[in-house]
């Protein structure tokens, strides 16, 4: 009988959140001033912000684990008697992380690894975890589930509404054409990711009152489209995250709404201020 074990790249927020299901979390790095900090377990979301809204310019970069950390994490199964590992991966698009993984596997022998590009992050690989484990208690095979992830991630979309494009083009996760244009704009720019797991501009909006307009136009209209989850993440800005929280129960009070914060390694590229919205679509 398989035995199959579950990993998790930190980037998905699971220290946050209350799991049913043994796993194992593989934390990204983050370098503040020089100084290493394992993402959740030497820092955590919200003194992590307090430090970025105290010096916006404080030098910042993320790591993800190695390949060799992973490795070690496969071993470490393989003793404790699993046969099989499932992992799911931040996108591949916005981290290495799935990458490294991968390459681990191919260096371990006597335990099949199964790894999953997520194509989201947040909530929505979050989402993945959920359904992997309900699978599993299901008792279908590895490989079965793993076809039902990849179809159940194309069900899910995320809006990000960012206060700068500093940080995303700082780290690379933008142009910095589209970043020298929301600079010389002012523009709170709206993005999304696409089928493939990239974040990309989806609109650019001159005020803050016109984007969190627009945010929760499009919030109602996937709502309306028709969901079976939601979720609002959030950095230094959780009150204002619960706002629209409320003004969207007011719209449709029948839905349940998950709010999470963005985890640090997560928010280096993003940068306080953003929020994002998620859904689950039918």
């Amino acid at each position: 009988m398989n035995k199959v074990a579950i990993l998790v790249c930190g980037n998905s927020g699971i220290d946050y959140e209350k799991v049913e299901h043994p796993f194992v979390v593989v934390h990204s790095k983050l370098i503040i001033d020089g100084k290493e900090y394992e993402d959740f377990v030497d820092i955590k979301a919200d003194e992590f912000y307090q430090i970025l809204v105290k010096n916006p310019d404080v030098s910042l970069s993320t790591t993800q684990a190695s390949t060799g950390e992973l490795v070690d994490i496969y071993e470490a199964f393989k003793k404790q008697g699993f046969n099989e590992v499932i992992a799911i991966s931040i996108s591949s698009k916005l981290s290495g992380t799935y990458q490294n993984m991968v390459l681990a596997s191919q260096m371990v022998e006597g335990i099949s690894v199964y790894v999953l590009d997520s194509h989201t992050v947040s909530y929505g690989q979050m989402f993945l975890v959920h359904k992997a484990i309900e699978y599993l208690q299901q008792g279908l095979s590895t490989k079965a589930i793993m076809d039902k992830l990849n179809e159940d991630k194309k069900h899910i979309q995320i809006y990000v509404l960012v206060d700068t494009l500093k940080f995303l083009v700082k780290n690379g996760r933008l142009s910095t054409t589209s970043g020298a244009i929301g600079s010389l704009l002012k523009i709170k720019p709206l993005l999304n990711f696409t089928d493939d797991g990239r974040l990309v501009p989806f609109e650019k909006i001159r005020t803050s009152s016109k984007a969190r307009a627009r945010f929760i136009e499009l919030a109602k209209q996937e709502i309306d489209a028709g969901v079976v989850g939601v979720f609002l993440a959030y950095t230094n800005n959780k009150e204002y995250v619960e706002d629209i929280k409320q003004e969207l129960l007011e719209y449709n009070p029948n839905i349940e709404i998950k709010v999470v914060p963005l985890t640090p390694v997560v928010g280096a590229h993003a940068g306080p201020g953003t929020c994002g919205f998620g859904v689950i679509r039918k």
